[in-house]
């Protein structure tokens, strides 16, 4: 960085300092880099720390295609419909019923299936736009 800049000063001290434009550019480019390299690290601490999961595409293109995210997560825990089930305290045609859509489920049930899929409240209710 040899660029020619310019250092103003007020009483004494440095306020300002004006530098070639391509030279601030490149400034920015870094710091972009930089911040994007400080957030690799951090996610891939959380990663390595268990305190972030990566979730396989198919799950993502699953989810958006617009099936059953109880039964997406489900499936992709590894877990039957009755092992899911039991864990919850709930029968097994309740759950095949919320993952058919022909019952709701209350909140309580919901949270518990959030809860033993590890996964939020917002992960399991998708909202159908009307």
């Amino acid at each position: 960085m040899n660029a020619p800049v310019q250092v103003i000063e007020r009483d004494g001290k440095p306020e300002w300092a004006v530098l070639p434009y391509d030279l601030y550019v490149q400034l920015t480019d870094d710091a972009e880099m930089l911040q994007d390299i400080r957030d690799y690290d951090s996610v891939k601490t959380a990663i390595d720390q268990g305190k972030e999961e990566l979730i396989p595409g198919e799950v993502t293109f699953a989810l958006l295609d617009g099936e059953n995210p109880i039964k997406v997560w489900r499936e992709y825990r590894g877990l039957t419909q009755q092992q899911l089930a039991e864990t919850v305290g709930i029968s097994t045609p309740y759950l095949s019923q919320i993952e058919t859509s022909k019952r709701t489920g209350t909140t309580e049930v919901l949270l518990a299936v959030a809860k033993a899929l590890n996964v939020t409240l917002d992960d399991i209710v998708f909202q159908t736009d009307k």
